[in-house]
């Protein structure tokens, strides 16, 4: 689906028109945006704006690294958008030309939905203001920018409820979860600090052609992304300390156990010893024909495991 957005040299704007129909020369700027486009619709790529075939070529072979090319009075970005379910990087191209503004994305992009009616709206607003194809391609990031936020307060939220909620579930099922929070945070890194790189590129670039302004809108996007990288690499830190509790609470568990084993283990030694005595079979042993001896036998036993136990909790085995 193609769906064209013109805007007049009198600053209003016109949708929906046929883009075959659409004559660049005739208006201040064009937004075109190739939604899930048919093979007959990304041809229009080469056919009515003839873009660099290198260009079209990294539209159709997902998924490239977040970059900006410079083809002639064409700058070609390609950016990643976040889906919100799987946390997976889809690509967004943008053609950001001096008239022309196209996106170009396989799949269905949210964000850029938003970023068509923010658009609108604002020119709608700004009477004879026409904005331009700069102007739209900071929309268009600002947005795909903002969309990554929720899926990091998401995963802060769940550390949040790891860090308060730990002793009520198993060191395992603890575990299992760090390391699936660590995951998603990869993923997160992997898509937001690539973006980070391009965006210092834009700031840097003599052939991004912005006023002072345009500029500021730009370097507020790379404050967002570096506030993102910062948020990636706490929770990072924090999922790293949060491992290593579960760890040493896993072990101090682990030894308190041992030392209760120990213990008991311990003090049936010595009655095992005497038991094991008197099941020996010989004919003459000391007690054996006693009518008290069993019982001696027992008050023995019963005073050295009492002993015992006394004991071990004067030299604090049992704190």
């Amino acid at each position: 689906m193609i769906r064209t957005l013109a805007v007049n040299r009198r600053g209003e704007v016109l949708t929906g028109r046929p883009l075959q129909d659409l004559r660049i020369e005739d208006y201040a700027w064009i937004w075109a945006d190739f939604s899930e486009p048919a093979p007959e619709e990304t041809a229009l790529l080469e056919t009515y704006f003839h873009f660099h075939p290198l260009a079209i070529e990294d539209c159709l072979h997902v998924l490239q690294r977040p970059k900006l090319d410079h083809y002639e009075d064409i700058q070609f970005f390609v950016l990643h958008a976040l889906n919100e379910e799987t946390l997976q990087a889809e690509e967004v191209d943008l053609f950001v030309g001096k008239s022309v503004f196209v996106s170009f994305h396989l799949n269905h992009q949210p964000g850029l939905d938003e970023a068509w009616n923010r658009l609108v709206r604002e020119i709608q607003h700004r009477k004879g203001w026409s904005g331009g194809p700069i102007l739209a391609a900071y929309t268009v990031m600002d947005k795909l920018v903002d969309n990554y936020f929720p899926s990091l307060y998401k995963i802060e939220d769940e550390l949040a409820d790891l860090d308060s909620q730990g002793s009520s579930e198993s060191v395992e099922e603890l575990m299992a979860q760090v390391f699936d929070v660590r995951g998603r945070l990869l993923k997160l890194r992997r898509t937001i600090v690539p973006m980070r790189d391009l965006m210092y590129r834009v700031l840097n670039s003599e052939h991004i052609q912005s006023n002072k302004e345009e500029r500021m809108y730009f370097g507020d996007i790379y404050d967002h992304l570096l506030k993102l990288t910062d948020m990636i690499e706490a929770d990072r830190e924090m999922t790293a300390d949060l491992r290593d509790s579960y760890i040493s609470l896993s072990s101090n568990r682990m030894n308190a156990i041992m030392k209760t084993l120990t213990v008991i283990t311990t003090i049936f030694m010595p009655l095992t010893l005497i038991a094991g005595i008197y099941g020996m079979n010989f004919r003459v042993m000391p007690e054996l024909q006693s009518p008290y001896g069993y019982f001696i036998v027992l008050l023995v036993m019963l005073a050295l495991g009492v002993g015992m136990v006394l004991w071990f909790r004067r030299r604090g085995w049992f704190k």
